[in-house]
């Protein structure tokens, strides 16, 4: 198996830790001494020997500094964010005619947080091979813990009778509300949509060029074009999302419901469950004076001191970009704001 991990994202949802210069997946916040992105690629170690990595031009040179093992030729510049449709496509150009046309090649994030390796493993294997058996598209689908109202969602069909824990995809939900998330969960018949999927180049390049008439043009394009106009041609695509420009328009995918613990790190809600708290339920970073607080987040990456009194369900993040102070259950509101931060900045420039 070739694994793909597609390092891209603009640090908005998880500001002022993350930001376009320096996005989540660049930075260590979950506390195990290495950044999402790291973490990733051991992951993806486990799973392949040959990985590549998807990244915006201006963080390639901190892609190869936090994984100094990965060859130079192993980073996929993308000179301007196209979005994940254009990722997969740089992928499917680099990699065509350095490998096995029918070996399966997995897409995967850097910004989600995954604690079950073994899971992990097996259930890309899993696809893998039904992957290869089926000459289709394999996505790996989460079974829900909550009613989110955050993520997108795959209606499972019929189980394929030849294959162990797949299921023809039945559809595509986007982010519901919360009483038809509420249905989801209940009804036990629908997957979290993570982004990850599994086939071969030449199950790819079929479905693109049957279903995606615009993308297989764009890959075209890129295997046509001269060295010198790369950057060009590639910023002339349309900044699609992978999941509408192509896999939601394919009939026949197959999906595997995930054997592994996953968090998208899409909101300090996230983030809190995912480093965990006290026996208050706080989780504290930097010098920070606190008392009478509960289930809080608190960070300072300052000198100047901070202190934190008599709150409950908060997130309190001061870093030299900025100060936030958020209730927890509100976090998924922050994107918004630091996408209004981040215009007025560019705008005033």
């Amino acid at each position: 198996m070739i694994v793909v991990i597609i390092a891209g994202g603009s640090g908005t949802r998880l500001w002022p830790l993350s930001t376009p210069k320096y996005p989540k997946h660049l930075l260590n916040i979950t506390g195990d001494n290495a950044s999402l992105l790291q973490q990733t690629y051991e992951r993806a170690k486990i799973l392949s020997k040959q990985i590549y990595v998807v990244t915006e031009s201006s963080h390639v040179s901190a892609v190869m500094q936090q994984l100094p093992e990965i060859p130079e030729d192993n980073v996929i510049c993308e000179p301007g964010r196209r979005g994940t449709a254009s990722c997969i496509i740089a992928a499917l150009n680099k990699l065509d005619g350095r490998v096995d046309p029918d070996e399966p090649i997995a897409s995967i994030h850097a910004d989600h947080f995954i604690r079950d390796l073994a899971g992990f493993s097996n259930s890309f294997n899993l696809a893998k091979y039904i992957s290869a058996k089926s000459n289709k598209i394999v996505l790996l689908g989460v079974e829900p813990t909550y009613p989110s109202t955050g993520f997108g969602y795959i209606e499972k069909g019929s189980l394929v009778e030849d294959q162990n824990f797949a299921y023809n995809v039945k559809s595509f939900k986007e982010k519901p509300d919360f009483e038809t998330a509420r249905m989801y969960l209940r009804s036990g018949n629908y997957l979290w949509n993570c982004g990850y999927f599994v086939g071969s180049m030449n199950t790819f390049k079929t479905s693109i060029k049957k279903y995606a008439p615009d993308l297989y043009k764009n890959l075209q394009k890129l295997e046509k074009v001269s060295e010198d106009k790369y950057n060009e041609a590639y910023l002339s695509f349309e900044n699609m999302p992978i999941d509408t420009a192509l896999i939601e328009r394919v009939p026949d995918l197959l999906v595997v419901p995930a054997s592994f613990d996953w968090m998208d790190m899409g909101s300090f809600n996230d983030l809190a469950e995912a480093i965990g708290g006290d026996e208050s339920g706080n989780s504290t970073l930097g010098k920070i004076e606190v008392e009478d607080v509960q289930n809080s987040l608190l960070q300072n990456h300052e000198d100047k001191p901070m202190a934190v009194i008599g709150l409950d369900n908060i997130v309190v993040i001061n870093t030299k970009d900025g100060i936030l102070v958020v209730r927890k259950d509100l976090a998924q509101k922050v994107g918004d704001v630091s996408k209004r931060i981040n215009s007025e900045k560019n705008n005033s420039l």
